[in-house]
């Protein structure tokens, strides 16, 4: 896919943000064909010190967000900044801010960049929202999530089996704040058809709520969900001789399959296992056979034939398997993309295709710059897909 064929093609995005949440929405827009500008301070982005890093002043998360993305370096203590600021947005079409309201002061509220420009989709992307009592809250991915509630039903399962004692845990990486970049790319979208400049304020708790709302919902039944049995009665994560899968037969026909899969033991003809409530009432003793059964077997294969059968099977695939899968290089979810200070690497392009066609990346993260009042050249042979 050209730029001039992605469906934001000819819109300019100015993004002032600290946190994944709102960098990961300027990164979606910019797939989308978007002029996705950064605005940095002197110092540069705080990502930019966010470990892994890849090199001295390269990180690893900074590289994937703003790949494809251009940069100025703006103190926004100086009015003469502050005026160049204005100037771009009044310029722009999409604004996207992640500070507090008093860290945004009157410069870059939305009241002022509405003024100036009606036309403007202002989009804010906090912790909490911009209203409420935590408002004006900081939050880090570890603290939103178990503010949702998440965190407390973590770990579950085979985990929890295994570490009954240990204390609720967080999702890996920035799984809340992807979710909230997600919402806040829907809502732009949502606003951008509606061809009138809204504001989009968005909540990463708020985001993640909305996905883990099931036990929210049990909880209005009366029941109080608990890691630890927080878990399939049968199934989940089996343990396998080199790895691990997750294996589920929610179904009559996928218990079968897997009966079949086994070789028929004797012990599964049981008729007290014979529909899925039996089943359930004896899900430890399924369990204890199931894992004995799987760790004689080979991850690749057991998911194999558990396909071949219509039973639901997948490996946990390590990152090093997941970049090399042939499935993902076929649908070109990964590009080669050059990062400053350390040479070529594979960045993911974009979670989805356009009329069969992978969006491509305009280049690999933007080099630190100098303060400078204009938006930079398209330069993306700079850093460039090679």
């Amino acid at each position: 896919m050209n730029s001039s064929d992605a469906p934001l093609d000819g819109l300019t995005v100015i993004e002032r943000t600290q946190s994944v949440a709102g960098a990961y929405a300027g990164r979606l827009l910019s797939a989308l064909g978007a002029n996705t500008v950064l605005v940095e301070p002197p110092e540069g982005h705080r990502l930019r010190r966010q470990p892994p890093m890849l090199a001295e002043n390269q990180s690893s998360l900074f590289a994937y967000l703003a790949a494809g993305k251009r940069s100025v370096s703006l103190d926004l203590r100086d009015p003469a900044d502050q005026t160049r600021l204005t100037d771009l947005v009044c310029d722009a079409d999409i604004y996207i801010d992640d500070f507090s309201s008093t860290e945004r002061g009157h410069t870059t509220a939305p009241s002022t960049f509405r003024i100036e420009h009606p036309q403007l989709i202002y989009v804010s992307v906090r912790p909490y929202g911009m209203t409420g009592p935590k408002a004006d809250w900081d939050g880090e991915e570890v603290t939103i999530l178990h503010s949702t509630g998440e965190g407390y039903l973590l770990p579950n399962g085979l985990a929890y089996e295994r570490h009954p004692n240990r204390a609720p845990i967080k999702i890996f990486g920035h799984f809340a704040e992807m979710q909230a970049g997600i919402a806040a790319v829907l809502g732009t979208l949502a606003s951008l058809v509606s061809g009138v400049g809204q504001v989009i304020d968005v909540a990463i708790q708020d985001a993640v709520v909305a996905l883990a709302a099931f036990g929210l919902q049990r909880f209005g039944d009366g029941s109080i969900e608990h890691r630890s049995a927080r878990s399939f009665k049968y199934g989940g994560v089996l343990e396998c001789a080199d790895g691990y899968v997750e294996l589920l037969t929610l179904e009559d026909r996928q218990w079968h399959g897997l009966v079949t899969l086994m070789g028929g033991p004797e012990w599964a003809t049981d008729p007290a296992l014979a529909d899925g409530v039996g089943r359930g009432h004896h899900g430890a003793e399924i369990n204890e056979r199931l894992r004995s059964w799987a760790r004689t077997l080979n991850a690749a294969d057991l998911v194999k034939a558990a396909q071949e059968l219509n039973v639901p099977a997948a490996k946990y695939a390590t990152p090093f398997e997941v970049l090399r899968d042939p499935h993902e290089v076929a649908r070109g979810l990964f590009q080669q993309a050059f990062v400053p200070g350390f040479g070529d690497i594979d960045i993911v392009s974009a979670p989805f295709q356009i009329d069969g066609v992978v969006p491509r990346l305009n280049g690999g993260p933007p080099e630190l710059p100098i303060r400078q009042a204009a938006i930079p050249a398209d330069t993306s042979a700079r850093g460039g897909l090679r």
